[in-house]
Formats: structure tokens, sequence, C-alpha cells
């Protein structure tokens, strides 16, 4: 790489250092010597100003080529009546690394929400449903423990909707018959299902 000494010695330049401002405005009709010399001039402050802000060296370095890349860019709408050279790349340098940090800051935010909200529907659908078909399937296997009695009153009424009273017309059966075959139904399916009663 290219030292200042040779840079200039190269484009002939006098002893006396050319100012930010100089330089910029040779890098504007694309003198890339001068640009050279503009970034080993500008490149330190503004990195250690990204660094600060980013607190990641990598992506400082990442973010201070991408300004000095639109410094290159733009060099034709510098305007030395408004500010310095060094002024101006550092505000662009600032505006990058605060936008850099919003993105990476909305990113980690978008990822978060997203597991979050994955982990949540897969407990839903996994594990609930699991759940519910071992108790399905459960409750299938006791029903078949019922006497045919049992179990069709027990199925109409649970399943069925029906009331004591309709079951017992639907089975043209007493009322106190059909009450309890519900019981012993009930407490049969209670058994089976291993439910604890609490007294």
């Amino acid at each position: 790489m290219a030292t200042i000494a040779t840079l200039r010695r190269l484009v002939g330049m006098r002893d006396a250092d050319p100012t930010p401002e100089e330089l910029l405005s040779r890098a504007a009709r694309g003198d890339e010597a001068m640009f050279a010399l503009l970034y080993d001039r500008l490149a330190p402050p503004v990195f250690s100003m990204i660094v600060r802000l980013v607190r990641n060296h990598a992506l400082a370095e990442e973010i201070t080529q991408d300004v000095f890349v639109e410094l290159w860019r733009t060099a034709t709408r510098f305007d030395a009546s408004k500010g310095t050279a060094l002024a101006w790349a550092m505000t662009m340098a600032h505006r990058r690394a605060v936008d850099r940090i919003r993105s990476e800051q909305a990113m980690t935010d978008r990822e978060r929400r997203a597991a979050a909200s994955a982990g949540a529907a897969e407990y839903d659908s996994v594990v609930e449903e699991a759940v519910a078909n071992l108790e399905h399937q459960q409750v299938r296997g006791c029903l078949g423990s019922l006497t045919d009695l049992q179990r069709e009153a027990v199925t109409l009424a649970y399943y069925g909707g029906y009331t004591y009273h309709e079951v017992a017309n639907l089975l043209q059966a007493n009322l106190a018959t059909v009450k309890t075959r519900m019981r012993d139904g009930l407490v049969r399916l209670r058994d089976c299902l291993g439910v604890e009663t609490t007294r």
C-alpha cells in the first residue's frame, strides 16, 4: 500500500499538506490518489466514532468502508461553505452507525417475536393434541368396560347432550332406572380412568 509520502510524490504535491476539503475536492474530480490521502486522514476518527457507537470492531470496519464509498460517490455534493470535510464524514458515519444499530435491533426483535410465537404454536398444537388424543383413547377404552345399558345412557347424556328425562324417554325406561345406570356407569368410568374423588 502506498504511503502518504509516496502518493504525494506521485501526484506532485508541494510540501504543504492539502486540507481535507482540498483532497475531497480533487476526489470529486475523480482523483483516486487524493481520495486515498483523504482516507488516511479521515478514516481513524471516523472508525473511532463508529466503534464507540456500535461496540463491534468488525461491524465498525464495515460501516467505515460504507462511509468512504458514500464519500467517494457523493464528493461532488460537498460544499465547503457549509462545514468541514471531517464534519461531513463524521455526520455520514454517525447516521450510518445509528441506522445499523436500529436495523440490528429491529432484526433481533423480529427474531425474538417469531421464536416466541413459533414456540407457543408448537406447544399448543403438538402437546395439547397429543394429550387430547390419549384422553379420547382412554375414554373410548373405558366406555367398552360398561354394560350395554350403562354405555347407552352415558353416551346419550354426555355425547348426545340429552337430559336425564330425555334419556329416559329415548330408552323408554324409568327415570330412576336411568339415573342408577348413569351413576353406576360414571363410577365405573371414574375407576377405569383413575380419577380420584375429593371428599
